[in-house]
């Protein structure tokens, strides 16, 4: 399929000499056995049953993710494609043709006002619809950059603070917490323990998959536990760091995380189609998530498990078109101030789970990922039945976002894994698409 560029009207905001100097350079703990499970072999389906080790592999994709047959050809929609272009519509079709690739796949690389969309596979296995820049899916991990795009415009704007710590905002938490301070949880430098690892929790979302708990009663599964390491100490992935950073917001402001996101998100960003859903449904049209279930064909899992259960760390409902608009105003800093975001930018050694191209690093609620192409700043995230990424420069004006509908990850086996190879490869052929001169 021919090519499709679109031309969008941006005002390009001057990059410091830091940002152009940057861009010239450089231009999750599930429980074993649910861990085990994810892979859903024909052994474990036969020791546990197909609806448990589907469960396994929903619950492990929680914990982890808060980080074909009718397959059509690349659908690379743009005007004067570079051999780069056409490569990248080439490895995302030979991506959902792989045993265990995703049904679909979406990319999308914007140059300034020039958007690249590239989609190959199907919207729903059994259909002949193509996977559209407008489908909504579930955003994983990618969430937890709203939460800190929440906070930070918060601390902006001098209505937090990132040394503000749990015993002042949430003295309700367990006084061992206490000292964990905001930018501690959005650096994942926090030693909380990750209530989505808890075997309890894991148990509770096996018999209430449909429920919409609140983010209180989700942390109560660990309120027992004390903190993993010395905050600040070291850097430990924790789905538990974005609710904090969430609910702190809600306590400095009293008002709810949902409203915050409409007002320091949504509206600053013009995102349309995102949402925090409570419960399990999603919007029409939106692609359809599958976990694999041999010998049989993928099982769709888009609505088996309530978004409730991620939600700051993993509960929004997006398009690749939103999350592309986000990205490059997050990565751009147009919700928070130069200032706020030199404090974001501080990395320490970590890497986005799953792990995003090149070399990793983690800062607040964002990652650095430099590639042999140079350096973009965002996010990845996987939660059952869909992988994530998104990255941008620092001045917003070249970004890209790859998602697919299946979930795949550093830490998949056999198939899975080789599958997760050639998406990163194919993320990291994106980075370059978007870096090019």
């Amino acid at each position: 399929m021919a090519p499709h560029t679109e031309f969008a009207r941006t005002g390009a905001a001057p990059a410091s000499a830091l940002l152009e100097r940057e861009f010239k350079v450089t231009s999750e703990h599930a429980h074993l056995a649910c861990v085990a499970a994810a892979s859903t072999s024909r052994g474990i389906l036969r020791v546990i049953g197909y609806r448990n080790a589907l469960t396994c592999a929903i619950v492990a994709g929680v914990a982890l993710g808060l980080g074909v047959a009718g397959a059509r050809a690349p659908g690379a929609r743009a005007l004067g494609v570079r051999t780069t272009g056409v490569s990248l519509g080439r490895a995302l079709d030979g991506l959902v043709r792989m045993a265990d690739g995703p049904p679909g796949a979406i990319v999308v690389v914007q140059r300034g006002g020039q958007r690249t969309v590239y989609s190959a596979g199907v919207r729903r296995l059994g259909s002949t619809q193509p996977v559209d820049v407008s489908d909504r899916m579930r955003l994983a991990s990618t969430a937890k950059a709203f939460s800190a795009a929440v906070t930070l415009s918060l601390v902006s704007a001098g209505k937090l603070s990132l040394g503000d710590t749990i015993a002042k905002l949430l003295p309700w938490l367990p006084a061992a917490w206490g000292k964990v301070t905001l930018g501690e949880a959005l650096h994942h430098t926090s030693g909380l323990p990750d209530f989505s690892a808890s075997p309890a929790f894991i148990e509770y979302l096996k018999a209430h998959l449909h429920a919409t708990p609140s983010p209180r009663f989700l942390l109560r599964f660990v309120a027992q536990d004390p903190l993993e390491f010395r905050p600040g100490s070291r850097y430990r992935y924790s789905n538990t760091d974005n609710f904090i950073a969430a609910l702190m917001a809600e306590a400095a402001t009293h008002r709810t995380y949902t409203g915050l996101l409409a007002s320091q998100v949504y509206k600053p960003l013009g995102l349309r189609h995102t949402t925090l859903p409570r419960g399990a449904a999603l919007p029409a049209p939106y692609l359809h998530g599958y976990q694999p279930d041999p010998p049989g064909p993928p099982e769709d899992v888009s609505t088996l498990i309530s978004a409730s259960y991620a939600w700051a760390s993993g509960g929004l409902v997006s398009t690749p078109g939103d999350l592309n608009s986000f990205i490059r105003g997050y990565a751009g800093a147009r919700l928070f101030s130069r200032a706020v975001q030199r404090q974001q930018l501080r990395f320490v050694p970590g890497n986005s789970e799953p792990i995003g191209p090149g070399v990793n690093g983690a800062g607040l609620g964002i990652f650095r990922y430099r590639t042999r192409c140079g350096t973009m700043y965002g996010h990845t995230g996987n939660t059952s039945g869909y992988t994530q990424f998104m990255a941008a420069t620092l001045n917003g004006q070249r970004s890209v976002t790859a998602s697919v509908s299946g979930q795949i990850t550093n830490k998949s086996t056999g198939a899975g894994l080789a599958a997760f190879r050639r998406l990163r490869q194919i993320e990291t052929d994106a980075v370059c698409a978007a870096l090019a001169r």
